[in-house]
């Protein structure tokens, strides 16, 4: 029997989704099929199809909120990535600004400029220890509200020191640091609600080094608070591209080392060079080939095909010309390709329980 007392008005005509919503303190409660946490997420989509796939295993994906880390050892292209992506938001957003925190200086704002990022829309914080960028960084997420668009970059958390590593240095004492592994993994765990409850996406540039063992492999530094956080980790690796004994430029690979989005350990290329700077389509030839949609006919020449027939189709290519626009256009256009690279990359959703799933059993 209900007590008349401890009812409220209306009480009966509430179902029980409706009374834990309205007994909730947390204003952001909502039923999950209407949460704007989740259905109402920017996609940033940059001009490079691969760095779109490596993001979210689709070249019409992107970018979104959360924390990427984009690790690797130096000249990995990895301020040139976190500035790629950072320039996208800035294009599709005419209002947003980039929140720059800087530990390396290593980037005057002529390179902003030669990405396209208007300087005066980019917030330069430097930072000198990990408690400094905490304090700064939480207090600038507390204070955007949801539908400011703001992207932040660290450019390195690899390069901070801790306040305590600092002061020993100044008190000159040479003692092994226990607190930066330790800050770091704070910092990550206050800042990783923000992100997605403000639909901020973080880029955090990050040192690799290599683990010490039989089978030696690189491994991100801070300690297991930044994994635990990310949505993304990239560990980036390159090859020199040479004519003759000129270097030309250089062959990066992005191996996906964590992702929501996309298959784990899957290797995306990319390729950059000295006079052109990105190739816009570096790394889909690859993909293609590996679903029949370009075939190499000769040596030294390329294809597309016909899926419909398999008849290769004229006119053969070299490689430098599978870099264009126009060989990737109808390739885009007339096939599954895009639905290809889906299936190769991303994770997906499926079932995760089949209940239709025939086990044989052999009797005891």
């Amino acid at each position: 029997m209900r007590l008349i007392g401890h009812q409220r008005p209306g009480e009966d005509n509430m179902s029980i989704m409706d009374k834990l919503k309205k007994n909730s303190k947390i204003k952001d409660t909502s039923i999950l099929s209407d949460s704007v946490l989740f259905a109402e997420k920017d996609i940033t989509v940059t001009d490079v199809p691969m760095v779109n796939v490596a993001l979210s295993g689709d070249i019409d994906g992107g970018l979104t909120s959360g924390l990427t880390v984009l690790a690797g050892p130096s000249k990995h292209f990895k301020t040139s990535f976190a500035l790629l992506m950072g320039a996208a938001y800035l294009k599709q957003h005419e209002d947003a600004v980039m929140l720059f925190y800087d530990s390396e200086f290593g980037s005057p704002q002529s390179y902003f400029e030669s990405f396209g990022i208007d300087t005066e829309r980019v917030l330069h914080t430097p930072v000198q220890n990990v408690e400094q960028l905490k304090f700064d960084l939480v207090g600038q997420l507390e204070n955007i509200e949801r539908g400011d668009k703001v992207i932040v970059v660290i450019d390195s958390i690899g390069n901070l020191a801790s306040k305590k590593e600092l002061e020993d240095a100044l008190n000159e004492k040479s003692v092994a640091d226990m607190s930066r592994a330790k800050a770091l993994k704070g910092l990550f765990r206050m800042i990783t609600p923000y992100l997605t409850m403000k639909n901020v996406p973080l880029l955090a540039v990050n040192h690799t080094y290599q683990e010490i063992g039989l089978f030696p492999k690189a491994v991100v530094s801070g300690g297991t608070g930044i994994y635990y956080s990310s949505d993304n980790i990239w560990i980036i690796g390159r090859r020199q591209e040479k004519k003759g004994t000129e270097i030309q430029g250089y062959h990066f690979v992005i191996n996906v080392e964590k992702s929501r989005f996309v298959k784990e350990k899957s290797k995306v290329p990319i390729s950059v060079t000295w006079e052109g700077g990105i190739a816009q389509y570096s790394g889909l030839l690859d993909v293609a080939m590996a679903g029949g949609y370009v075939v190499k006919p000769n040596v030294g020449w390329y294809a597309q095909v016909d899926m419909k027939t398999g008849e290769i189709l004229e006119p053969k290519v070299r490689e430098k010309d599978t870099l264009k626009k126009k060989f990737w256009e109808p390739i885009f256009e007339n096939t599954d390709f895009k639905e290809f690279v889906k299936t190769y990359y991303s994770i997906g959703h499926r079932p995760m329980v089949d209940i239709d799933l025939d086990i044989e059993s052999e009797d005891v």
